[in-house]
């Protein structure tokens, strides 16, 4: 998709990309970080080699992510 191609570049141009999505897949795709919420808060900071489905989403209902 042309939109990925184009912050896959700016980030390899060194630049700082905020991506707000709730396309899963998508966000594991392109993130090198991710930051998930519940109910307004911080609830999981994720290196994007160690964010998957289940970490991501145990974070986002607010059950404890268990680091493996």
């Amino acid at each position: 998709v042309e939109v990925h191609r184009i912050i896959s570049q700016l980030a390899a141009d060194g630049l700082g990309v905020l991506l707000i999505s709730s396309d899963l897949p998508e966000v594991l795709a392109m993130a090198d970080r991710v930051l998930v919420m519940h109910e307004g808060r911080l609830t999981a900071e994720l290196q994007g080699g160690d964010a998957t489905q289940e970490s991501v989403m145990f974070a986002a209902t607010g059950q404890t992510v268990v680091a493996r």
